[in-house]
């Protein structure tokens, strides 16, 4: 039998559709199991199992993602990503760095020199440099942020497909899915100096590398998310501050609701996963609800996650504590966090009181944790550990999880995970 060989102009690999059977097992038309968390309550989550196959797209660089994602159209949608994209790319593919978005006369260093506290105080930045720093941001913005719309599903190819510097971000959407693709270092260029913050004044970024602001019905399922490539260690402090480019590596606020997130690797961030955004964001209530299971937590400084409003059953996951450590689960605002079969390593100065922190919170169960090879009771601990300082966790959280896998100990999940967590690890 002959052989045909076919050649595809490189130009022509923005948006291709290849067979299935190119790539081995296409897992681009799975579905969320039942019962798999809160993304299967209701409905279900099919992201774009439905679409076409002109709705079907292999890309290779950001021309082709954007034109894929359609402007976050809701039309059923597979989106499948073959090797690295960079989304700081020009409409040629040329990398773009900081100083190609900078305009207005913008410049870090007379930036700082204006808003020093010493000199210019506590108000909030204004006037030139300030003006200058939110055009430039708005440049960067317009290449970075893309935004996923309704019954999508994007996944990478192989053990190799990267979305670097994106602010991949799934807004006012329904049933999306995003698996097996590695999201990194969304780098702000422009962070914004917050005088009052915290009371001693902060930096303030801009983008996470995935964001859901009022999603419902949404997979997120062995994906990898850090900042690798500008890890915040390596920038300077200004102002007595570390001078940090980056925000969340997942977060969910503004109501997004009914989220499952497992077997995804979060690594070597600072504030890894924000559930509800704000106190006041009572709006909230009945929302937020949120299944993290079978996911990797390593190098995280905090949020790992901390939640507001929501109800999160927080199972089977593993925490690779490391130094620079501030706390893995937040209790905050009305939350009802189910904490279940949790494995934590952590170095011996790292104690288990240092794994829990609340602010406004009031009820913590957690039941099955191991604390390097020991069982704990993280809600037990805290409470003794603060005493007298903070009000003591309730453990009633006022519900139970019924939309769960097979929960195992937390010994069986911390050595699975190390395994199986992460993009490329799909069985």
């Amino acid at each position: 039998m002959r052989t045909h060989r076919f050649i595809v102009p490189l130009a022509l690999l923005g948006v291709l559709s290849f067979p299935a059977h190119a790539e081995g097992r296409d897992i681009s038309r799975d579905t969320l199991p039942a019962n798999d968390g809160w993304a299967s309550y209701g409905t279900g989550t099919t992201g774009g199992s439905a679409a076409d196959d002109a709705h079907v797209f292999t890309v290779t660089d950001r021309a082709g993602l954007v034109r894929a994602l359609d402007g976050g159209s809701d039309t059923p949608k597979i989106i499948k990503i073959a090797g690295a994209i960079d989304a700081n790319t020009d409409e040629n593919g040329d990398h773009l760095d900081c100083a190609d978005y900078a305009t207005d006369g913008y410049d870090l260093k007379e930036y700082l020199t204006a808003y020093d506290p010493r000199t210019w105080g506590s108000a909030k930045p204004s006037g030139p440099q300030e003006q200058a720093r939110q055009a430039s941001a708005a440049k960067q913005a317009e290449r970075v942020e893309l935004a996923v719309g309704s019954n999508t599903t994007i996944v990478g190819l192989g053990d190799k497909a990267v979305l670097k510097g994106a602010g991949l971000q799934i807004k006012d959407a329904s049933n999306v899915i995003v698996r097996n693709l590695e999201l990194r270092d969304a780098y702000d260029c422009f962070p914004v100096w917050q005088p009052n913050s915290g009371g001693l004044g902060d930096w303030k970024t801009a983008y996470d590398n995935l964001w859901l602001r009022g999603a419902t019905h949404v997979w997120v399922d062995h994906v990898t998310l850090s900042d690798k490539g500008h890890p915040d260690e390596d920038e300077p402090t200004y102002f007595g501050r570390n001078y940090l480019r980056h925000d969340g590596l997942l977060d969910i606020t503004n109501g997004s609701d009914l989220v499952t997130v497992s077997w995804s690797r979060f690594a070597d961030h600072d504030k890894a996963m924000l559930i509800g955004n704000g106190d006041t964001a009572t709006g909230d209530r009945g929302k937020l609800r949120v299944t993290l299971h079978h996911n990797q937590f390593e190098s995280v400084v905090q949020r790992a996650p901390r939640v507001r409003f929501g109800q999160v059953h927080v199972y089977n996951n593993r925490y690779v504590v490391k130094d620079g450590h501030r706390y893995s689960i937040g209790v905050s605002t009305e939350s009802a966090l189910y904490v279940q079969n949790n494995a934590f390593t952590a170095p011996g100065h790292i104690e288990v009181a240092d794994l829990v922190k609340s602010w406004n919170g009031s009820a913590l169960h957690d039941e099955g944790t191991l604390f390097n090879g020991f069982p704990v009771d993280l809600r037990t601990i805290y409470n003794a550990y603060n005493s007298g300082s903070e009000r003591d966790l309730t453990a009633d959280v006022g519900w139970t999880p019924t939309l769960h896998t097979k929960i195992d100990s937390a010994g069986t999940a911390d050595r699975a995970v190390a395994r199986g967590a992460g993009a490329g690890r799909i069985p």
